[in-house]
């Protein structure tokens, strides 16, 4: 059960990025390549995607907007937790039926917190999807104006696991647009960078042992 609630409580950010990066705009018509060798360059696309300024906005209001649902899976999941331990503790005291009422409860809720929880992901998901896709096919369109600027012949996707671009085995940094697509399409977008998570306080320094007490 709350292997279920975690699904939830958790924001599936993997799953939702590699579901919607199926729906990424097909490549523009490549223009004629230059004479001489091929330039070729690298990108990690979608975590280029994910470290956009507009991305980052609209996925910290995606956050804020399913708090709400999270909390209310918390209670769901610690009422049952509750009932469960009742159940567990009176269980010698109470009746055939009376038991048998108290575990239809607990099951009737689990199956009720379930629901929710799937219905939450699968809404979560869509709109992951949709988000992605906007600022995807946004990004891809910088980086195609980018890449015809540097005058590179091919472009390959460095995304961890992917299953239809070539896999990169080895790239030196040199050659890894990422960061500049990125910072192309933050000018771009005029989304300001956001406000950045305060350091945590230091902790506070252990008091020195004492000396051993001598007679």
């Amino acid at each position: 059960m709350k292997r279920s609630l975690a699904l939830v409580l958790a924001l599936a950010t993997g799953l939702a990025l590699s579901a919607a990066a199926q729906t990424l705009p097909a490549p523009a018509p490549a223009a004629p390549a230059p004479a001489g060798p091929a330039k070729v360059a690298v990108i990690a696309f979608q975590a280029a995607v994910g470290q956009t300024n507009e991305f980052q906005r609209d996925f910290a209001d995606l956050q804020k907007k399913y708090e709400p649902k999270r909390a209310q899976l918390k209670t769901m999941a610690d009422e049952i937790d509750g009932l469960e331990k009742q159940l567990q503790a009176q269980g010698d005291k109470l009746s055939d039926a009376a038991k048998a009422s108290q575990t239809k409860t607990i099951d009737d809720k689990k199956k009720q917190a379930q629901r929710f929880a799937e219905d939450a992901q699968t809404d979560l998901t869509g709109e992951m999807n949709d988000l992605y896709s906007k600022v995807a096919s946004k990004v891809f369109d910088v980086l195609s104006t980018y890449s015809q600027q540097q005058g590179f012949t091919l472009v390959l996707d460095g995304t961890a696991n992917q299953q239809q671009a070539p896999v990169v085995l080895y790239a030196s940094s040199s050659v890894d647009i990422s960061k500049a697509v990125v910072d192309a399409y933050n000018v771009k977008s005029g989304v300001p960078a956001p406000p950045a998570q305060p350091a945590a306080a230091p902790a506070a320094p252990k008091p020195a042992p004492k000396p051993p007490v001598t007679h």
